[in-house]
Protein backbone atom coordinates (compact mmCIF):
# COMPACT_ATOMS: atom_id res chain seq x y z
CA UNK A 1 0.00 0.00 0.00
CA UNK A 2 1.00 3.59 -0.76
CA UNK A 3 2.16 5.67 2.12
CA UNK A 4 -0.46 5.55 4.65
CA UNK A 5 -2.11 9.23 4.94
CA UNK A 6 -4.40 8.50 7.71
CA UNK A 7 -4.32 6.15 11.10
CA UNK A 8 -7.97 6.19 11.74
CA UNK A 9 -8.49 4.65 15.72
CA UNK A 10 -11.37 3.12 16.82
CA UNK A 11 -11.72 1.63 20.94
CA UNK A 12 -14.13 -0.97 20.79
CA UNK A 13 -16.19 -2.33 24.19
CA UNK A 14 -19.68 -4.43 23.32
CA UNK A 15 -20.70 -2.91 20.18
CA UNK A 16 -21.84 -5.87 18.73
CA UNK A 17 -25.21 -4.19 17.51
CA UNK A 18 -23.48 -0.54 15.75
CA UNK A 19 -20.54 -2.20 15.07
CA UNK A 20 -20.78 -2.88 11.65
CA UNK A 21 -22.46 0.72 10.43
CA UNK A 22 -19.34 2.16 11.86
CA UNK A 23 -16.35 -0.17 9.84
CA UNK A 24 -18.87 0.23 6.62
CA UNK A 25 -17.87 3.69 6.69
CA UNK A 26 -14.12 3.39 7.12
CA UNK A 27 -13.93 0.78 4.56
CA UNK A 28 -15.61 2.51 1.85
CA UNK A 29 -13.84 5.88 2.23
CA UNK A 30 -13.30 7.83 -0.83
CA UNK A 31 -9.18 8.21 0.77
CA UNK A 32 -8.00 4.42 0.43
CA UNK A 33 -4.51 5.71 2.17
CA UNK A 34 -5.82 4.61 5.13
CA UNK A 35 -4.94 2.10 8.34
CA UNK A 36 -8.25 1.54 10.63
CA UNK A 37 -6.78 0.31 14.36
CA UNK A 38 -9.13 -1.89 16.27
CA UNK A 39 -8.88 -1.74 19.90
CA UNK A 40 -10.95 -4.55 21.44
CA UNK A 41 -11.66 -2.83 24.84
CA UNK A 42 -12.33 -6.55 26.79
CA UNK A 43 -15.74 -7.40 24.68
CA UNK A 44 -18.20 -9.62 26.02
CA UNK A 45 -20.14 -9.78 22.97
CA UNK A 46 -19.46 -10.70 19.62
CA UNK A 47 -17.69 -7.14 18.78
CA UNK A 48 -14.39 -9.44 18.40
CA UNK A 49 -16.39 -11.63 15.98
CA UNK A 50 -17.62 -8.84 13.64
CA UNK A 51 -14.28 -7.24 13.62
CA UNK A 52 -12.31 -10.60 12.29
CA UNK A 53 -15.35 -10.49 9.49
CA UNK A 54 -14.47 -7.19 8.77
CA UNK A 55 -10.28 -7.91 8.71
CA UNK A 56 -10.81 -10.94 6.88
CA UNK A 57 -11.87 -9.08 4.09
CA UNK A 58 -9.74 -5.88 4.46
CA UNK A 59 -6.01 -5.65 4.88
CA UNK A 60 -6.05 -2.55 6.45
CA UNK A 61 -8.17 -3.41 9.39
CA UNK A 62 -5.52 -4.47 12.58
CA UNK A 63 -7.26 -5.96 15.53
CA UNK A 64 -5.43 -5.30 18.87
CA UNK A 65 -7.11 -7.16 22.08
CA UNK A 66 -6.49 -6.03 25.76
CA UNK A 67 -8.17 -6.40 28.95
CA UNK A 68 -10.60 -3.80 29.47
CA UNK A 69 -9.29 -0.65 30.46
CA UNK A 70 -11.67 1.92 28.50
CA UNK A 71 -11.14 4.28 26.05
CA UNK A 72 -8.21 6.48 27.04
CA UNK A 73 -6.02 3.45 27.17
CA UNK A 74 -6.84 1.66 24.02
CA UNK A 75 -6.50 4.79 22.09
CA UNK A 76 -2.74 5.51 23.46
CA UNK A 77 -1.66 1.57 22.44
CA UNK A 78 -3.30 2.63 19.08
CA UNK A 79 -1.18 5.73 18.90
CA UNK A 80 1.81 3.95 19.84
CA UNK A 81 1.01 1.72 16.50
CA UNK A 82 0.06 4.05 14.10
CA UNK A 83 2.14 5.22 11.27
CA UNK A 84 -0.14 7.35 9.60
CA UNK A 85 1.07 11.07 8.45
CA UNK A 86 -1.97 12.61 10.44
CA UNK A 87 -4.21 10.15 12.81
CA UNK A 88 -8.16 10.22 13.24
CA UNK A 89 -10.54 8.54 16.07
CA UNK A 90 -13.67 7.20 15.67
CA UNK A 91 -16.13 6.04 18.18
CA UNK A 92 -17.38 2.24 17.52
CA UNK A 93 -21.07 3.10 17.71
CA UNK A 94 -20.41 6.77 15.51
CA UNK A 95 -20.26 6.65 11.36
CA UNK A 96 -18.70 9.40 8.77
CA UNK A 97 -19.82 10.29 5.54
CA UNK A 98 -17.72 8.18 2.73
CA UNK A 99 -15.22 11.41 1.91
CA UNK A 100 -14.91 12.50 5.10
CA UNK A 101 -11.22 11.71 5.89
CA UNK A 102 -10.20 12.62 1.94
CA UNK A 103 -11.79 16.19 2.27
CA UNK A 104 -9.97 16.56 5.92
CA UNK A 105 -6.57 15.35 4.61
CA UNK A 106 -6.91 17.55 1.04
CA UNK A 107 -7.73 20.26 3.50
CA UNK A 108 -5.02 19.98 5.54
CA UNK A 109 -2.32 19.47 3.15
CA UNK A 110 -3.65 22.64 0.82
CA UNK A 111 -3.24 24.53 4.05
CA UNK A 112 -0.22 23.06 5.76
CA UNK A 113 -2.63 22.73 9.24
CA UNK A 114 -1.74 20.41 11.98
CA UNK A 115 -5.40 19.74 12.19
CA UNK A 116 -8.32 19.45 10.23
CA UNK A 117 -11.78 19.64 11.95
CA UNK A 118 -15.29 18.59 10.39
CA UNK A 119 -18.85 19.74 10.97
CA UNK A 120 -21.19 17.61 13.73
CA UNK A 121 -24.41 15.85 14.15
CA UNK A 122 -25.65 14.83 17.21
CA UNK A 123 -28.40 11.49 16.49
CA UNK A 124 -30.04 9.88 19.31
CA UNK A 125 -31.08 6.71 19.18
CA UNK A 126 -34.86 7.73 19.45
CA UNK A 127 -34.62 9.78 15.61
CA UNK A 128 -34.15 12.84 16.87
CA UNK A 129 -30.80 14.49 15.55
CA UNK A 130 -29.34 18.32 15.90
CA UNK A 131 -26.28 20.24 14.64
CA UNK A 132 -23.60 20.39 17.37
CA UNK A 133 -21.12 22.37 15.41
CA UNK A 134 -21.81 23.35 11.34
CA UNK A 135 -18.64 24.70 9.24
CA UNK A 136 -20.18 26.49 6.16
CA UNK A 137 -16.62 27.38 4.36
CA UNK A 138 -13.13 26.37 4.30
CA UNK A 139 -11.40 28.75 7.18
CA UNK A 140 -7.99 28.66 8.87
CA UNK A 141 -7.03 29.52 13.11
CA UNK A 142 -4.16 30.16 14.24
CA UNK A 143 -4.39 31.43 17.91
CA UNK A 144 -5.08 29.02 20.78
CA UNK A 145 -8.39 31.61 21.28
CA UNK A 146 -9.64 31.02 17.79
CA UNK A 147 -9.37 27.62 17.78
CA UNK A 148 -10.99 27.39 21.02
CA UNK A 149 -14.10 29.28 19.96
CA UNK A 150 -14.55 27.77 16.91
CA UNK A 151 -14.48 24.00 18.57
CA UNK A 152 -17.00 25.44 20.59
CA UNK A 153 -14.27 24.30 23.66
CA UNK A 154 -14.75 23.14 25.96
CA UNK A 155 -18.37 22.23 25.77
CA UNK A 156 -17.38 20.18 23.02
CA UNK A 157 -14.12 18.49 23.44
CA UNK A 158 -14.41 16.55 21.07
CA UNK A 159 -11.86 14.34 19.18
CA UNK A 160 -13.49 12.13 17.10
CA UNK A 161 -14.24 15.04 13.99
CA UNK A 162 -10.62 15.96 13.69
CA UNK A 163 -7.56 14.27 12.34
CA UNK A 164 -4.45 15.52 13.92
CA UNK A 165 -0.40 15.57 12.11
CA UNK A 166 1.30 12.35 14.19
CA UNK A 167 4.49 13.56 14.15
CA UNK A 168 3.05 17.00 16.38
CA UNK A 169 1.64 14.42 18.90
CA UNK A 170 4.25 12.81 19.33
CA UNK A 171 6.82 15.85 19.53
CA UNK A 172 4.64 17.41 22.12
CA UNK A 173 3.76 13.83 24.15
CA UNK A 174 0.48 14.48 24.16
CA UNK A 175 -1.29 11.27 24.89
CA UNK A 176 -4.97 10.51 26.54
CA UNK A 177 -5.18 9.74 30.34
CA UNK A 178 -6.31 6.24 31.55
CA UNK A 179 -9.00 5.05 33.83
CA UNK A 180 -10.82 7.99 33.81
CA UNK A 181 -14.04 9.77 31.99
CA UNK A 182 -13.91 12.62 29.82
CA UNK A 183 -10.42 11.86 28.69
CA UNK A 184 -11.11 13.76 25.41
CA UNK A 185 -10.94 16.86 27.27
CA UNK A 186 -7.43 16.62 28.47
CA UNK A 187 -6.53 15.07 24.82
CA UNK A 188 -8.81 18.07 23.30
CA UNK A 189 -7.32 21.59 24.77
CA UNK A 190 -3.94 20.74 24.52
CA UNK A 191 -3.50 19.27 21.15
CA UNK A 192 -5.64 22.37 20.34
CA UNK A 193 -3.00 24.85 22.21
CA UNK A 194 0.33 22.82 20.74
CA UNK A 195 -0.38 22.12 17.48
CA UNK A 196 -0.32 24.78 15.03
CA UNK A 197 -2.73 25.96 12.50
CA UNK A 198 -6.48 24.00 12.80
CA UNK A 199 -8.50 24.06 9.14
CA UNK A 200 -12.75 23.99 9.43
CA UNK A 201 -13.73 21.96 6.65
CA UNK A 202 -17.22 22.38 5.19
CA UNK A 203 -19.75 20.13 3.41
CA UNK A 204 -18.81 16.31 5.64
CA UNK A 205 -20.15 15.36 8.84
CA UNK A 206 -19.30 13.45 12.02
CA UNK A 207 -22.44 11.74 12.64
CA UNK A 208 -22.58 10.93 16.57
CA UNK A 209 -24.70 8.55 17.55
CA UNK A 210 -26.26 8.70 21.48
CA UNK A 211 -27.51 5.80 22.96
CA UNK A 212 -29.60 6.73 26.06
CA UNK A 213 -28.11 4.06 28.01
CA UNK A 214 -24.69 5.23 27.17
CA UNK A 215 -21.90 5.21 30.26
CA UNK A 216 -21.57 9.05 29.47
CA UNK A 217 -25.17 10.14 30.04
CA UNK A 218 -25.76 8.35 33.46
CA UNK A 219 -23.46 10.62 35.46
CA UNK A 220 -22.78 8.78 38.25
CA UNK A 221 -20.84 10.17 41.55
CA UNK A 222 -17.37 9.48 39.69
CA UNK A 223 -18.24 10.53 36.37
CA UNK A 224 -19.51 13.93 37.89
CA UNK A 225 -15.92 13.95 39.60
CA UNK A 226 -13.99 13.28 36.81
CA UNK A 227 -15.85 16.22 35.06
CA UNK A 228 -15.40 18.20 37.83
CA UNK A 229 -11.71 17.47 37.60
CA UNK A 230 -11.20 17.74 33.83
CA UNK A 231 -12.99 21.54 34.01
CA UNK A 232 -10.82 22.67 36.74
CA UNK A 233 -7.83 21.37 35.02
CA UNK A 234 -8.66 23.02 31.75
CA UNK A 235 -9.57 26.45 33.67
CA UNK A 236 -5.64 25.79 35.32
CA UNK A 237 -4.16 25.40 31.75
CA UNK A 238 -5.89 28.24 29.87
CA UNK A 239 -4.82 31.05 32.98
CA UNK A 240 -1.37 29.56 33.21
CA UNK A 241 -1.25 30.21 29.44
CA UNK A 242 -2.72 33.60 29.43
CA UNK A 243 -5.32 32.07 26.59
CA UNK A 244 -8.59 34.17 27.11
CA UNK A 245 -11.96 32.75 26.39
CA UNK A 246 -15.58 33.12 27.08
CA UNK A 247 -17.09 33.30 30.28
CA UNK A 248 -19.00 29.74 29.75
CA UNK A 249 -15.14 28.71 30.01
CA UNK A 250 -14.45 29.20 33.53
CA UNK A 251 -17.23 27.44 34.48
CA UNK A 252 -15.95 25.51 37.52
CA UNK A 253 -18.97 23.20 38.35
CA UNK A 254 -22.51 22.33 36.89
CA UNK A 255 -24.75 20.53 38.77
CA UNK A 256 -28.22 20.27 36.35
CA UNK A 257 -31.51 18.87 38.51
CA UNK A 258 -33.58 16.97 36.52
CA UNK A 259 -37.31 15.17 37.35
CA UNK A 260 -38.26 12.64 35.30
CA UNK A 261 -35.82 13.09 32.79
CA UNK A 262 -36.30 17.06 32.17
CA UNK A 263 -33.58 19.31 33.19
CA UNK A 264 -35.91 21.51 35.57
CA UNK A 265 -32.56 23.67 37.05
CA UNK A 266 -29.21 23.94 36.76
CA UNK A 267 -26.38 25.36 38.94
CA UNK A 268 -23.12 27.22 37.19
CA UNK A 269 -20.38 27.92 39.74
CA UNK A 270 -17.61 30.29 38.64
CA UNK A 271 -14.75 31.28 41.04
CA UNK A 272 -16.32 34.27 42.57
CA UNK A 273 -20.18 33.69 41.67
CA UNK A 274 -22.76 30.76 41.58
CA UNK A 275 -25.68 31.27 39.30
CA UNK A 276 -29.29 29.45 39.09
CA UNK A 277 -30.78 29.15 35.64
CA UNK A 278 -34.33 27.45 35.36
CA UNK A 279 -34.87 25.13 32.82
CA UNK A 280 -30.72 25.43 31.80
CA UNK A 281 -31.52 29.04 30.47
CA UNK A 282 -33.21 31.42 32.01
CA UNK A 283 -31.42 33.14 34.93
CA UNK A 284 -33.26 33.53 38.16
CA UNK A 285 -30.51 33.71 40.65
CA UNK A 286 -27.32 34.91 41.42
CA UNK A 287 -25.29 35.21 44.97
CA UNK A 288 -21.61 35.81 45.45
CA UNK A 289 -18.74 33.06 46.62
CA UNK A 290 -16.63 34.46 49.26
Amino acid sequence: MNLIKISVIIPVYNMEKLLSRCLDSLINQTLREIEIICVNDGSTDKSLDILEKYAQKDPRITIINQQNRGNGAARNVALGMAVGEYVGFVDADDWIDVDFFEKLYLAAKKQNADIACASIERIYSYGRSKMLLKFTKEEVFSSPEAKYKATDVPRRCYIWHKIYRRSELEKHHIMFRERVYFEDMYFSYQALYLLKDMVVVPDIVYHYWVNTESIIRTMTDRKQQDYINARLEFIDFIEKHSIICDEKCYVRRKIIHCFCGIPLMEIREWKTVKRYYLFRLLKIWEIKIS
